[in-house]
């Protein structure tokens, strides 16, 4: 993300691997899920009880009168007995809600959907649960006063979900530690297009209405889930090893981003060979209007950018698809796994292209009037106002940095390729980065940089 302004398996395949087995109900007696995960800065976010597979969405938007009508089949499996569970859904009706065909019964208390299924279900019970919901999906405020959720623009929408938006136009666990595949199916009136993550797997056109159907048979963590609605010029191309490109741009920002986003296919390829392989099945980019989005992205396979990207921000919205997308922070404390290693990435890339080595930045960082790096530690934001702040960003990346320094390069990189393997699709908190550095480098001695760098309050000692 940049706060500044700032084959595929079928989801059929995927849902039989990773959610097997089903039970009856009868006769069970469950205890309700919980209605948060205690994040440490977004408590209410997520629920306990169950995880998520796959979310098959089907969204019908008119940007004219902002109307959304959605359904959300959303299938799960049970960690416990459940007698009621949690989803998240800010704003919108809920029509009706069905578990596994049947009604169920439903209250709401703010971004609480507490769901009574007719029968308790099983711990390890794969079950489906059926929202049907409308209305005018809203823009939320973040703490630290960004926009996210539903944003209305020039000629259409953009749904975006860092850290909690995109309870504001689905129902979902949305929190980062529970991913899922996703199929998000968008109908909008005739003449707009509907972009989201994946591949598209169907358009067609009936009674003046176009639907467009997008699978991601990765999982993806909620936050990372998107919509773009509006008029785009939509480019296919390839980048490394044939993998498909699409670009999907505002007309008015189509010139301006021409350049940049002709480098998609060489800082692909850069960066496999500094992160590994690519570990989705595509990428990309969607460009809309500065004046509708106040910052870059990293929404899977696709980021989204205010305007044209620079070089900079396109290596680093492009880097979270190692770091931030397929590995994936376990809590939002964790932040500095996504930011500092995507701040670094930018490090590099103008070490490896005539520009300062990263050393060079992280000496000028050190000595220069940077007093907001040193605020808080990367790795204890002081606050959910704060997961986006400089420390989370720079001083992340110098953690990773000071690591470089201890190891040497050679053990560096092969630190950094193995985070990204032994984690791809999973999720991660900074305790199990400190211990997988150690175990890959059994001869350090990491506690000063852990101490001062990563968790130490003000600015260390020495560089």
């Amino acid at each position: 993300m940049s706060r500044s302004v700032r084959s595929v398996p079928a989801a059929a395949a995927l849902l039989a691997l990773a959610l097997t087995g089903t039970a009856c109900g009868g006769g069970v007696h469950g205890t309700p899920g919980g209605t948060g995960l205690r994040d440490p800065y977004f408590p209410k976010a997520g629920n306990g009880g169950y995880d998520v597979g796959h979310y098959a969405l089907t969204l019908d938007y008119t940007p004219r009168t902002r109307h959304l009508t959605g359904r959300a089949v959303i299938t799960a499996r049970a960690l416990k007995d459940l007698s009621a569970f949690d989803l998240d859904l800010s704003g919108l009706h809920v029509d009706a809600v069905t578990v596994e065909g049947k009604e169920a019964r439903v209250s709401r208390a703010g971004q609480e959907l507490t769901v009574r299924p007719h029968d308790d279900l099983t711990k390890g019970e794969t079950f489906t649960t059926t929202v049907r919901y409308s209305g005018t999906p809203h823009t939320l405020t973040d703490p630290d006063g960004s926009k996210e959720g539903w944003l209305p623009t020039a000629d259409g929408a953009l749904g975006l979900g860092e850290p909690v938006g995109s309870m504001a136009w689905f129902p979902g666990n949305h929190h980062p530690s529970d991913k899922a595949a996703y199929d998000i199916t968008v109908t909008v009136p005739k003449g707009l297009q509907a972009v989201s993550n994946g591949e598209l797997t169907g358009q067609s056109t009936r009674g003046g209405r176009t639907t467009y159907s997008w699978h991601s048979g990765r999982p993806m963590a909620s936050y990372l889930a998107t919509v773009a609605v509006g008029h785009f010029t939509l480019t296919h191309a390839e980048g490394p090893h044939g993998l498909p490109l699409l670009t999907a741009v505002d007309p008015t920002q189509a010139a301006a981003s021409r350049k940049v986003l002709a480098k998609l296919p060489a800082i692909l390829a850069w960066e496999e060979y500094n992160f590994g392989p690519y570990p989705f099945s595509s990428s990309g980019a969607i460009v809309d209007r500065p004046e509708d989005i106040g910052y870059a992205l990293e929404t899977q396979n696709r980021p989204v950018f205010p305007g044209a990207p620079d070089t900079s921000t396109l290596v680093h919205e492009l880097a979270h698809e190692w770091y931030g997308d397929s590995v994936t922070p376990k809590s939002w404390r964790d932040m500095w796994l996504n930011e500092g290693f995507a701040t670094y990435a930018e490090w590099l890339y103008d070490e490896d292209h005539g520009g300062k080595t990263a050393q060079q930045t992280f000496t000028d960082l050190y000595h220069g009037d940077h007093e907001a790096i040193w605020a808080f530690p990367p790795a204890k934001p002081s606050s959910a106002a704060h997961i986006s702040d400089s420390p989370v960003y720079e001083r992340g990346a110098m953690v990773l940095q000071k690591i470089r320094q201890k190891v040497g390069d050679d053990a560096f990189y092969d630190i950094i390729q193995g985070w990204a393997a032994s984690h791809r699709y999973a999720t991660a908190s900074t305790a199990d980065f400190t211990a997988y550095v150690e175990r890959k480098a059994p001869g350090k001695d990491f506690r000063e940089i852990w101490r001062d760098w990563l968790y130490g309050d003000g600015k260390p000692d020495h560089p």
